[in-house]
């Protein structure tokens, strides 16, 4: 039908195609960038093939943070803003609480313990979200939905603001990828080595999670691009941060940008929330990697 209009649709499908299609290309591939590189740090810090902002609780923190932000309609400079601020804050302490309470119970903080009290604190925080939609039934529909992930919100304010926090998290996180390799051998090599561990760490996780919190915030939660990515990355690239850094954060933007197409294309009547495609690949290879060797 538009098509069959000859010179009255072009203005039709230029506007579609810059103000729908290409924002939203952009920010699925910006968000698999900030989920690939936000994934690495998190497995190279803490040691763990399995972690990522999902099994850590920063989804889940990120969310509550974006969710109260929507609920009591908090507008700082702008609603993007304010919500990636909030996304970043709730995820940030979120996962310093699960750190906190996984060192009480191991000292070691071994990849099991990190783990079980990652999805336990994702669960009480959910609980909240829950609680929230209860007495909220106005935007209930509206949190589930953005919940499951979705990129049909994309505008070109959200492209640019997460562009900004990308680039400048990312050039940070490059900076330290000589001290993200010594870490991954271990706290005591690394302070063997001259890196300050506890602050090296903190800075790290910061970024990460500012990462994952504006992605949260923008478009819901996608799980496992963060913990598939860097596994790629490292298959392909080796362990040296300088070339698995960026190259996950590659491989998590295809990945996205590939999640979408299959979620748009399914079906022609409806979308697939993209939480639900990347799940489905995502979940088997998290068995795969937790009973590989009969180890975490």
């Amino acid at each position: 039908m538009i098509l069959g209009r000859g010179k009255d649709s072009a203005p039709l499908l230029q506007s579609i195609l810059l103000e729908v299609r290409m924002p939203r290309i952009l920010l699925s591939f910006l968000v698999g960038l900030a989920l690939g590189a936000s994934g690495t740090v998190m497995q190279s810090l803490l040691q763990n093939p399995l972690a990522s902002s999902y099994t850590l609780g920063v989804s889940s923190g990120a969310s509550l943070g974006a969710s109260t932000v929507m609920l009591l309609g908090i507008n700082f400079m702008s609603t993007s803003i304010s919500m990636s601020l909030a996304g970043f804050a709730f995820g940030l302490v979120t996962v310093f609480i699960v750190l906190l309470f996984a060192q009480q119970f191991s000292q070691s903080l071994d990849n099991q313990t990190i783990i079980l009290v990652g999805m336990v604190f994702s669960l009480f925080v959910n609980s909240f979200l829950t609680l929230m939609m209860t007495f909220s039934p106005d935007y209930m529909q509206r949190i589930i939905f953005w919940q499951l992930g979705s990129f049909s919100g994309a505008s070109w304010e959200n492209v640019q603001l997460l562009t900004l926090l990308f680039v400048f998290s990312f050039v940070c996180l490059l900076y330290f990828h000589r001290e993200m390799d010594i870490l991954s051998f271990g706290d005591t090599f690394a302070l063997s080595q001259g890196v300050e561990v506890k602050r090296t760490k903190v800075i790290l996780i910061s970024l990460s999670t500012l990462l994952t919190g504006a992605s949260v915030a923008m478009t819901g939660v996608i799980g496992f691009v963060d913990l598939i990515a860097p596994h790629i990355a490292r298959r392909l690239f080796g362990a040296t941060h300088k070339w698995v850094l960026p190259s996950s954060a590659l491989i998590g933007g295809l990945l996205c940008v590939l999640a979408d197409t299959v979620a748009r294309s399914v079906f022609q009547t409806r979308e697939l929330p993209i939480g639900a495609v990347t799940a489905l690949i995502g979940a088997p290879f998290f068995c795969y990697i937790f009973f590989r060797k009969g180890q975490v």
